[in-house]
């Protein structure tokens, strides 16, 4: 299994240094695309509690309940290298649907799933409507910042 074993967000950005660049790139757009959400290093849930326990560049914080109902840190917006791509995870929704939902196709993606998508290079994504997916996500997050994806939940 693929798994990204460091302890801080430079280490994340240096993990793989043929992806660097595609990360930093993500991150400047979803910086400018989202400033309220602050970036962080999600180091994961550790063995035992509750949570996912892969580490990922996060924007902004959120909680969700997990089943044990105890509260869980999570990223609005995490990124997340995976062996062959990397993937971007939405943790609010909109209007009750995936936040990602209206942009499915539409952003150069490699594969769009329930509140993420994944793409290989930053040179695949069509910049402007991921910017506004991003923004979108930090104006429901702002709006609502108890609002969580039912993926989170449970």
């Amino acid at each position: 299994m693929f798994r990204v074993d460091v302890d801080s967000l430079e280490a994340y950005f240096a993990f793989d240094p043929k992806r660097e660049g595609d990360l930093r790139r993500l991150d400047a757009l979803i910086s400018k695309a989202a400033p309220s959400l602050k970036r962080h290093f999600h180091k994961g849930t550790p063995a035992g509690e509750p949570g996912m326990r892969f580490k990922m560049i996060g924007y902004g914080k959120s909680f969700y309940h997990a089943t044990t109902g105890e509260k869980v840190e999570w990223p609005v917006v995490g990124v997340a290298l995976q062996k062959n791509y990397i993937s971007v995870y939405f943790a609010v929704t909109k209007r009750g649907a995936a936040v990602t939902d209206p942009y499915a196709g539409r952003l150069g993606e490699l594969r769009m799933g329930r509140n993420n998508f994944s793409f290989e290079r930053f040179d695949d994504l069509d910049s402007s409507p991921a910017a506004a997916l991003f923004s979108d996500a930090a104006q429901v997050f702002d709006a609502d910042p108890d609002n969580v994806a039912e993926t989170m939940r449970g």
